[in-house]
C-alpha cells in the first residue's frame, strides 16, 4: 500500500473529519467568547468597580523609559489574566452543557430501546444445553 493511499484512508475516516470540524467550530467559538467577555461581561464589571478596564490592570515591575524608542516595560498583566480566566470559565460551562445534553439524549435513547442480549456463541449455547440436561437428570 503506497503512503498516499494510506494517507487518503486515514483522512477519510469519520473521526478525523469530525475532529477537523470540531477544531474549526472551536476556533470560531473562541472569537464569540472573546467578544462576549471583552464587550459584554467586562464593561459592567468595570463600571461597578469605578470604570476600571480589566485589560489594562497590571503590576509594573520596571517602567518604560520615555527616552528610548524600545519598550522596556516589564509588568504582570493580571487584568488580562482575569479576562482569560472568565473566557475559560464560559467555554468550560458551554462544553459542560453540551456534554450534559449529549449524555441526556444517549440515556433517553438507551432507556427507550433497551438492547437485546446478543445470542451466545455456538460453544456457549451447547454448554448451556448440556448444563440444562444435567440439571433435569439430577432432578429426576
Amino acid at each position: 500500500m503506497s503512503i498516499f493511499s494510506e494517507f487518503r484512508e486515514f483522512i477519510a475516516r469519520g473521526n478525523v473529519i469530525d475532529l477537523a470540524v470540531g477544531v474549526i467550530v472551536g476556533a470560531a467559538f473562541n472569537d464569540i467568547v472573546k467578544s462576549l467577555v471583552d464587550q459584554v461581561v467586562m464593561p459592567p464589571i468595570g463600571l461597578l468597580l469605578s470604570g476600571v478596564d480589566f485589560s489594562d490592570l497590571q503590576l509594573v515591575l520596571k517602567p518604560d523609559n520615555p527616552l528610548t524608542k524600545a519598550s522596556e516595560l516589564v509588568a504582570i498583566q493580571y487584568g488580562a489574566f482575569f479576562n482569560t480566566m472568565i473566557k475559560f470559565t464560559i467555554v468550560a460551562w458551554v462544553v459542560f452543557l453540551i456534554v450534559k445534553g449529549v449524555n441526556t439524549i444517549r440515556r433517553r435513547d438507551a432507556e427507550a430501546s433497551p438492547a437485546e442480549k446478543p445470542a451466545p456463541p455456538p460453544q456457549e449455547a451447547l454448554l448451556i444445553e448440556i448444563r440444562d440436561l444435567l440439571k433435569n437428570q439430577a432432578k429426576s
